[in-house]
């Protein structure tokens, strides 16, 4: 079992690059065809502009832009053939989102980028969040600081007993396996339905007859929030990234309340894995 379609989001950002490699080299421990996935969108341009500029800005604009991918392409190209791997480019006029949801759905995993904020050249601030939900395919989220661990040894598992952590677990089986230690963390757990007598046991049981290295953990969150501890927590541990289920509540909900997965998202500071 492994990852053998690996689609990563390309863009104008100034952390796609640093995407691209950690995609390469996860394309490469796997033996994995790489989609390098870029995506060309006309602009509704204004009616002032289009008498200012006349009535080919539109076709002008597109231009540059096809320039820019070219050139974009082209790196990608070199960095796949560099590292021995499998690589295939799709350039696809249209909205990003809708097109990722669809090219993604013929995929084992989405690699995107978490939105930065401060980089006008970002398009897909909100980009993760939405695609977890609507593409049906796992999704590893790449920080816009970029990734410092060339090889991720350990990571850290936040498990609740949820659905959507057990859809997680099921989908980063081919991560964990390769991984030296998994660490399975129950946030303020209570013994019941949802959890056995020891927080975690039970799900690092089965891991550990997949082949994992998993043990079990949890700890108790006090003032901080679920994302401050989590990421706190892989900090202190060494963790290099990060897997954890998505929307454990509805979307509408987090959005107006506040959630752990729109906290991780605008936090993370280590490639988090998502399912939904």
């Amino acid at each position: 079992m492994g990852f053998k379609d690996i689609l990563v989001h390309i863009d104008n950002s100034k952390s796609s690059a640093a995407r691209l490699k950690f995609s390469t080299r996860l394309a490469a421990a796997f033996e994995a065809n790489l989609i390098g996935f870029d995506t060309l969108y006309a602009l509704d341009v204004p009616s002032y502009l289009e008498a200012q500029f006349g009535s080919d800005i539109v076709s002008k604009v597109m231009q540059e832009s096809r320039q820019r991918a070219a050139k974009r392409e082209q790196a990608f190209l070199e960095v796949t053939r560099r590292a021995g791997v499998r690589g295939e480019w799709r350039l696809v006029e249209g909205k990003p989102l809708d097109l990722l949801v669809q090219h993604g759905r013929y995929t084992d995993l989405l690699v995107v980028g978490q939105g930065n904020p401060h980089d006008p050249y970002d398009k897909g601030k909100n980009l993760a969040d939405r695609l977890v939900l609507e593409s049906g395919r796992p999704q590893l989220v790449i920080p816009y600081v970029g990734v410092y661990q060339p090889l991720i040894d350990h990571i850290l598992l936040a498990w609740n007993g949820r659905r959507e952590a057990v859809r997680t677990v099921h989908d980063a089986l081919p991560l964990l396996k390769r991984a030296k230690k998994v660490t399975v963390i129950a946030m303020n757990p209570a013994a019941g339905k949802k959890h056995g007598p020891i927080p975690g046991a039970d799900i690092s049981l089965h891991l550990s007859r997949h082949g994992v290295n998993a043990e079990a953990g949890h700890m108790v969150r006090n003032e901080l929030s679920f994302a401050d501890a989590l990421l706190s927590r892989a900090a202190d541990d060494g963790a290099g990234m990060l897997v954890m289920g998505a929307y454990g509540h509805s979307r509408l909900r987090e959005t107006v309340l506040g959630g752990a997965t729109r906290e991780i998202l605008q936090h993370m500071t280590i490639p988090v894995f998502m399912s939904h």
